[in-house]
C-alpha cells in the first residue's frame, strides 16, 4: 500500500499546477519530432521517471506522443501511470532536444491565469448557497467520507459567515476507491437537492456531524432517516436514490473535477484559485484577496 500511494503521489506532483497555452507550433520553429525521434525522446522520459522513483515491472508507464505548446523549444506529452488496477495522468514538458523535462507550470502571461479554470468550472443545477451576484465564487470538490473535507466543512462554517460577499457551490468528487459509502452519501444529497435545494444543505451538514457513525453496510439507511428528518418525502427520495439520474449528475460533477485537474479532496476554487485542504487562513487570504482586487483590475489579469 505504501508502494502504491508512493507511486501515485510522486505523479500527482508532476501534475500539480500544470497549465499550457494553446496547442499550436511557435513561428519558425520545427515541429515536433515524429516517427524515430518521437519514440526515442519518449523512451528516454519513461525511462527517466521509473529511475527516479524506482518504479518496477508492476507499475505500468505510457508517454504519449509529443505535441506542440506554442512555447519555441517546448513540447508536451503525458504520462500514464496504472498500478493494481488504478491509474492516473499527468501532463509533461520535455525540451526539443529531449534534453530537459519541465516538472513546474508553464503559463501565458499575457492571460489571465485563471480565466481557463473558470471557464471550465461547470456551476449549473449545482447546490449553491449565498448571493448568486456574489463577487467571490467558491466552488468545492468533496468527498462526504473524506475526513480532511470535514475539517474543510468546520471551517467553511466558521469563516463564510464573515464573508456575505462569498457565494458556496458544492460538487461531487466520491473517491469509491477509498472511501465505500462516499458514492452513496453523493447521490442521497443530489436527491435532496432535486427535492429541495435547501434540503441539501441539511444533507451537507448531517453528514459530515455523522461521518463517525456512518457505515458502508448503514449508509442507505442512515441517508433516508436523514431526508425524513429533513421533511422531505421518503418515497420520492428512495425511488430517486434506485434511480439512475441521480447517479448521473454525481458522475457528471466528478468527471468535471478531472477537467479541472482534482486530484485529491478536498479541492476548493475561489474565482478559479486552487486551494487543496482545509487551511482556513488560506482560505480567507484568497477570498480577502478577490474583494480587494475585483475581476480585470488585478494584476495579470486583462481589463
Amino acid at each position: 500500500m505504501i508502494r502504491f500511494r508512493s507511486a501515485f503521489l510522486a505523479l500527482s506532483l508532476l501534475a500539480a499546477g500544470i497549465s499550457t497555452p494553446a496547442q499550436q507550433a511557435a513561428p519558425g520553429s520545427a515541429p515536433a519530432p515524429a516517427g524515430a525521434a518521437d519514440a526515442a525522446v519518449r523512451q528516454k522520459i519513461g525511462d527517466y521517471l521509473r529511475h527516479l522513483y524506482a518504479w518496477g515491472p508492476e507499475v505500468k508507464l505510457a508517454v504519449a506522443p509529443l505535441k506542440e505548446t506554442g512555447v519555441p523549444g517546448i513540447l508536451e506529452t503525458t504520462a500514464d501511470l496504472e498500478m493494481a488496477g488504478q491509474k492516473e495522468s499527468a501532463k509533461l514538458f520535455v525540451s526539443r532536444d529531449g534534453k530537459y523535462l519541465f516538472r513546474g507550470e508553464l503559463t501565458d502571461m499575457s492571460q489571465d491565469p485563471l480565466a481557463e479554470i473558470r471557464a471550465k468550472l461547470k456551476l449549473d443545477n449545482a447546490p449553491a448557497t449565498g448571493d448568486p451576484k456574489a463577487p467571490v465564487t467558491l466552488v468545492e470538490f468533496a468527498d462526504f467520507q473524506c475526513p480532511v473535507c470535514k475539517q474543510l466543512h468546520d471551517v467553511m462554517r466558521t469563516v463564510l459567515p464573515s464573508y456575505p460577499q462569498a457565494r458556496l457551490v458544492f460538487k461531487d468528487f466520491p473517491l469509491s476507491s477509498l472511501h465505500p459509502w462516499a458514492r452513496s452519501a453523493a447521490i442521497a444529497a443530489r436527491c435532496a437537492f432535486q427535492q429541495d435545494p435547501k434540503a441539501f444543505w441539511t444533507f451537507y451538514d448531517r453528514i459530515y456531524n455523522d461521518q463517525e457513525v456512518i457505515s458502508a453496510e448503514n449508509a442507505w439507511t442512515k441517508m433516508t432517516d436523514y431526508a425524513g428528518d429533513a421533511g422531505l418525502n421518503t418515497d420520492t427520495f428512495k425511488s430517486c436514490m434506485a434511480s439512475p439520474e441521480a447517479a448521473q449528475a454525481v458522475d457528471a460533477s466528478f468527471e468535471n473535477g478531472r477537467e479541472v485537474e482534482v486530484a485529491s479532496t478536498p479541492t476548493v476554487f475561489v474565482n478559479g484559485r486552487r486551494l487543496v485542504g482545509a487551511d482556513a487562513a488560506q482560505l480567507e487570504q484568497y477570498i480577502r484577496y478577490e474583494l480587494e482586487h475585483p475581476a480585470g483590475k488585478a494584476e495579470g489579469k486583462k481589463p
